[in-house]
């Protein structure tokens, strides 16, 4: 699907945005622009990946003219940019409707502009029954996303829209990891919220080929959902400790907008649910019928139980399973 594709990337210099950068110039793709506001992370990404494939563009999803210029002939868009730090976004919720709904939406208009092949929105499991602002945001982004499809003329627009949803990539900047190895490091405590919190455990290569999969599966207007274990932060925290030393614990309070334990999809939802051996499809309610199912969709089925999908209810990590996955994925280095 990808071999000598012009592919686009939102939001390309974040980790994920130069992890995919990485694995798509791997696939004999044609171009990858990266568009993104931050021109310094621009200039060190141009430096560590020199490959005459890739292409820069500053600009700002909130910028429709700009971003319909750099859509110009491409064929699959990624959808990642996004002000997505949850203390950030409940502080500055204007802006975060500027940049992660009006922007989403400014995204979808271009890609039918453009008429580019694919659109596949990035999603959080933070957008299931919302806490925050910024999953309401990120449902939106979603909804968008799974609704465009109504918006076009199948005779003149060739886009297929679809979303995915995932939670925090194991390590990635921002995420608990990193910020317990800090602590560490430094000698301190580690600062808990609450010894009973979950989340879900990805890691950036069990994401890329999620993403990668999803983008060749979809056929409009779906949201597709990985099946992932989970952790609890207290294994975490004992893990990093045997790994690196133990200077003491502290309980700190919850941030505001944050859940005990995170869900991918909720009760309702698994309504409209089908599945194979490792991803969920939430389908558009239009669009499910047998017949669609059987076209479609035939190595998946309809889900046999209807149940919240939550990291308080799936299989957890082990305490050395997680040391070896940070071994691994090289979090523990300087």
């Amino acid at each position: 699907m990808f071999e000598g594709k012009k592919i686009l990337i939102t939001g390309g210099t974040g980790s994920l945005g130069q992890a995919l950068t990485k694995r798509l110039l791997e696939n004999d793709v044609d171009t990858v622009r990266i568009f993104s506001r931050n021109e310094d992370k621009q200039v060190t990404m141009r430096s560590e990946i020199l490959d005459e494939r890739l292409r820069f563009f500053i600009g700002d999803i909130r910028d429709f003219d700009r971003l319909t210029r750099a859509l110009e002939d491409i064929d699959i868009v990624f959808h990642a940019a996004a002000l997505k730090h949850v203390p950030v976004v409940e502080y500055n919720p204007f802006e975060a409707i500027k940049t992660n709904v009006i922007g989403s939406q400014n995204v979808i208009n271009a890609c039918l502009h453009e008429n580019v092949e694919t659109a596949v929105a990035v999603g959080t499991d933070k957008a299931v029954s919302p806490l925050n602002t910024y999953g309401a945001t990120k449902l939106l982004m979603e909804k968008l996303f799974v609704t465009a499809q109504n918006y076009l003329n199948p005779n003149r627009h060739k886009t297929k829209f679809i979303a995915l949803r995932y939670g925090n990539v194991l390590g990635s900047s921002g995420s608990v990891v990193p910020k317990f190895i800090k602590q560490i490091k430094a000698k301190e405590k580690i600062t808990i919220t609450d010894s009973n919190m979950t989340r879900f455990s990805i890691t950036m290569n069990e994401a890329l080929d999620f993403i990668l999969k999803s983008t060749q599966m979809g056929k409009g207007s779906e949201i597709f959902v990985p099946k992932l274990k989970a952790y609890s932060i207290t294994s975490v925290a004992d893990a990093l400790k045997e790994l690196l030393g133990d200077f003491g614990e502290e309980n700190i309070s919850v941030r505001q907008g944050e859940k005990i334990h995170e869900s991918l999809i909720n009760i309702d939802e698994m309504r409209s649910t089908i599945e194979d051996e490792s991803t969920y499809t939430i389908l558009n309610p239009s669009h499910i019928n047998d017949e669609n199912i059987k076209k479609n969709y035939s190595n998946m089925k309809k889900v046999s139980v209807i149940k919240q999908y939550s990291s308080d209810s799936v299989e957890k990590i082990s305490k050395e399973e997680l040391k070896k996955l940070f071994k691994s994925a090289g979090l523990l280095k300087e």
